[in-house]
């Protein structure tokens, strides 16, 4: 959270010396239906809003090397309070407090009861609005996750059907219309199919939407010297060729191209064979492609340099102002 009171969702883990790379969660805003700090806050779920949000802050907008575009964030100096996931975690399991009168919180409570009796409080903690203090009567429950045993540890969470039940029957149209506002044109059975390979599921009580973000462990330095360059825009049908690294945030995922469909840039066939992996920042693709998988992309052509290594490859910024970048489940998927 700024001196403002604006509080930013961190994004990615490599930052450059003046910001916290990230897009604007809950801002003040008499219209809002959030409660934080004896004001009236809203909620913002679209990245590319927090342009809008931060039109007055010019400092907010900064190119971001790693992705290779200007995106949003958070000047360092401006940071008044860091929110831990894991701490949160811990404290809301000590304190319910409040957590404790919410629908949603009842159950968060029950999951946070076996995160501390099976000795995994170190490996998954709390985000969005029971992390800040800002929820309501409609609040999801948003979880993460670290590193390879806090992915493990999160998938035996969601295997104890007495707190989390899997979507099924016919809360499957609920999940599907929960996800096709943000990946318009995917079929219902390939984007069910897809959003089945996610930790997410509905709490046994009040049946609240829960899920589980897997983030890369605090050691992990895969982005630490990536660079790149935005070519032009371009959509896809490739082939998943490996999924080892798509399954935490950031997702990697490597690739490759079976059609070009549209691109701004000439020649695109000529870039086909170098284009060899895909990117996401954020958990929309996270988990959500197995190798064999045939995917329809839309997003950024970009040049990648990773230290001495080179390549092309697509980027899913959500930061895109003109219009939204998706990835989906195409054809027969594997």
């Amino acid at each position: 959270m700024d001196q403002h009171g604006v509080v930013f969702k961190v994004i990615g883990d490599s930052h450059p010396g003046s910001h916290y790379l990230g897009y604007v969660k809950y801002h003040p805003d008499e219209k809002g239906d959030r409660r934080l700090f004896d004001r009236t806050y809203r909620q913002n779920s679209v990245v590319s809003k927090s342009f809008g949000i931060l039109a007055g802050r010019p400092e907010c907008y900064v190119y971001s090397d790693t992705l290779g575009c200007v995106i949003t964030g958070l000047p360092r100096e401006d940071a008044a309070v860091h929110y831990s996931c894991r701490q949160a975690l811990a404290a809301i399991h000590e304190d319910p407090g409040a957590v404790a009168d919410n629908p949603a919180g009842k159950d968060l409570l029950a999951i946070t009861e076996w995160i501390t009796a099976n000795g995994a409080q170190d490996l998954i903690g709390v985000t969005g609005s029971f992390l800040v203090g800002c929820f309501n009567e409609r609040s999801d429950i948003d979880l993460v996750c670290y590193g390879p045993e806090g992915y493990q540890a999160a998938q035996e969470l969601f295997r104890q059907t007495d707190l989390i039940r899997p979507y099924d029957g016919n809360d499957l149209t609920r999940l599907y219309l929960r996800r096709a506002k943000y990946l318009e044109g995917s079929s219902f059975d390939a984007l069910v199919k897809q959003e089945r390979r996610k930790l997410q599921g509905l709490t046994a009580d009040a049946g609240a939407h829960v899920n589980c973000e897997p983030l890369r462990s605090d050691r992990d330095k895969t982005f630490a010297r990536i660079r790149s360059k935005e070519i032009g825009e371009i959509s896809l049908l490739a082939k998943i060729t490996d999924h080892a690294e798509g399954l935490t945030t950031p997702a990697v995922y490597g690739i490759k191209v079976k059609t070009i469909l549209h691109s701004t840039i000439d020649e695109a066939d000529s870039f086909a064979r170098r284009i060899t992996h895909m990117r996401s920042y954020l958990g929309a693709y996270t988990g959500a492609f197995r190798s064999g998988d045939t995917v329809h992309l839309s997003g950024r052509l970009v040049h990648t340099q990773d230290g001495e290594r080179s390549g092309f490859g697509i980027e899913l910024t959500p930061w895109a102002v003109s219009g939204s970048y998706a990835a989906g489940l195409a054809g027969q998927c594997g």
